[in-house]
């Protein structure tokens, strides 16, 4: 850090702007050098690791250096006071005991004076195995045998109670497939792997089908919609896992990439690929590179109504097998988007809250970026120069307070007030500080003020995109413990049961409570699309 040097007592202008530029190229050369050194470290330790040693051991420090923290939680929240938290449920009582005490202990002279009440909370932990004798007829004229069917729920070797506990356990609280076993041990309940895992594949098709229908409905009702992706493992393999959510429901879905169209298959539930070559489709192609014969040939099919993703791949690898991938897939994402605009039977997103990964752009009619994401560019600046860092620390106190500004602005929306913020989002981006990083990244965040501000014309819009990272870090952290699913059944599982886990959550219905209502066929709980569709008319919304 160079502590030293203030550029503001150099006289000489030309000097002045001389060592800033020179201050600049220093900065820009310790981040390449930070680059280049971490590629470096890599490199060595993945030929150590093919020449069949180790590479650099990462030797903890005796006292434990806090890691690069690129949270503005404590930068964008402003205290509250402390006030009480609401008054909990009362709780449920289960059964009563009345315990008396020995009268052999009571002096002559005690007289009784009625009870005292104490409530104890427990837990039941153990196997419940049921012979069940099934009455068995045969009739001689149709020559068929009559057995008494199980009571609803039960199937096969297992209840209700197990098939509900097992996936809880599993994504409700985290634990691998041996813990779950292990703990099923304890209790006096002998089980396979094999069986604790088809526990968890086989048998979801209902909860499937209720799971599209709920994430439909929240489609449907919501103004806005949450978007992120993370990486995930199918047998082995880096895939890819798209979330949606809004306030009242949560969709996880995985694909092998990340593309335009893997956000498309998320905001179309159930539903396969289909792809359009309309005028929407061409216009999106005007700024990409391809053969002007392909062009005109695109426009020569254009309006002849959907395509499958097999007819189109087919139709360009018979007329262009050596088309680069990237006009390709500029073909397929176009012809997606435009078919996903035609369709009139699915709810349509109009504002899509996310990060600024390209892949989220040119879906919706409007974006709505995240402005903690946004602050992450800044934190991320690292600069060598004292003078850079009170710049960017300078900066970064205004950047925050602006968005409270916002903040302030969504309670109470005012025209005025629009307008001020207008303004001030062009004075605090727009002005030049001489650190060149931080120049560069104001230039990069003044490019995106209409999707940084689309809160002025929709304050129902959120400023950021927490709700779908924190969802993407539940899938994250399920991958840390269970690693990932091996086959398409278990990838269909793994979406359907962590969107149920977590639209439940939001609805405040317990995770375990509907799983054996619906395993058990009691179906006392509506169907979740139903009481999506309910709350959203208590929030205002449309309830369509």
């Amino acid at each position: 850090m160079f502590s030293d040097i203030d550029l503001s007592g150099i006289q000489d202008e030309q000097a002045r702007q001389l060592v800033v530029r020179l201050v600049n190229v220093i900065e820009d050369l310790s981040a390449e050098l930070r680059d280049a050194q971490a590629e470096t470290q890599r490199l060595r330790d993945e030929v150590r690791r093919l020449q069949g040693e180790q590479g650099q051991p990462k030797i903890r420090p005796h006292t434990p250096r806090s890691p690069r923290n690129y949270s503005s939680e404590r930068e964008r929240r402003q205290p509250k006071p402390r006030t009480k938290g609401t008054p909990r449920a009362p709780l449920v009582i289960h059964r009563e005991e009345t315990l008396s005490v020995d009268r052999t202990t009571l002096p002559s002279d005690a007289r009784f004076k009625g009870y005292e009440e104490v409530v104890v909370r427990d837990v039941l932990l153990r196997a419940d195995n049921v012979r069940f004798r099934k009455e068995k007829f045969w009739s001689p004229t149709t020559r068929q045998t009559y057995l008494a069917p199980l009571p609803p729920g039960y199937r096969g070797q297992f209840g209700p109670g197990l098939r509900a506990l097992t996936p809880t356990l599993y994504f409700g609280a985290g634990m691998s497939e041996p813990d779950i076993r292990a703990l099923y041990a304890h209790a006096g309940l002998a089980i396979s792997a094999g069986q604790v895992s088809a526990l968890l594949l086989h048998g979801q098709e209902a909860l499937e089908a209720e799971e599209q229908a709920a994430w439909e409905a929240g489609l449907a009702v919501s103004p806005y919609q949450h978007i992120d992706q993370t990486g995930t493992r199918v047998d082995g393999q880096n895939q890819h896992c798209t979330i949606v959510c809004n306030p009242l429901a949560t969709h996880y879905h995985t694909t092998p990439s990340k593309d335009r169209l893997s956000v498309l298959e998320a905001l179309r539930p159930g539903r396969p690929r289909r792809f359009r070559l309309n005028a929407e489709a061409l216009g999106q192609l005007e700024g990409v590179s391809m053969p002007r014969a392909l062009r005109r040939q695109l426009a020569e099919v254009a309006g002849e109504g959907e395509w499958t993703e097999e007819e189109l791949v087919a139709w360009l690898d018979e007329g262009w097998p050596g088309l680069e991938e990237t006009a390709r897939q500029a073909v397929l994402s176009a012809a997606a988007v435009a078919a996903y605009h035609a369709e009139e039977d699915l709810p349509q997103v109009e504002v899509l809250v996310a990060d600024d990964a390209p892949q989220f752009r040119g879906i919706t009619p409007e974006l709505a970026l995240c402005w903690v994401h946004e602050g992450r560019h800044y934190k991320k600046l690292l600069p060598v120069f004292a003078h850079h860092l009170e710049l960017l620390e300078e900066f970064r106190g205004r950047f925050w307070a602006y968005y409270r500004e916002l903040l302030a602005y969504r309670e109470r929306p005012d025209p005025a007030e629009r307008a001020r913020l207008e303004e001030a989002f062009d004075r605090l981006f727009a002005a030049r500080t001489g650190y060149g990083a931080l120049d560069a990244r104001m230039a990069k965040t003044r490019q995106n003020k209409a999707a940084l501000l689309l809160v002025l014309a929709h304050p129902e819009v959120p400023l950021h995109n927490n709700p779908a990272e924190l969802a993407a870090r539940r899938r994250v952290r399920k991958r840390e413990v269970s690693y990932g699913p091996r086959t398409p059944e278990g990838v269909k599982a793994w979406d359907t049961l962590m969107s149920l886990l977590a639209t439940t959550r939001q609805l405040g219905i317990s995770f375990y409570r509907y799983l054996h209502d619906r395993l058990s066929q009691a179906h006392t709980l509506p169907p979740l699309a139903d009481t999506i569709r309910a709350r959203a008319v208590e929030r205002g919304w449309s309830a369509a």
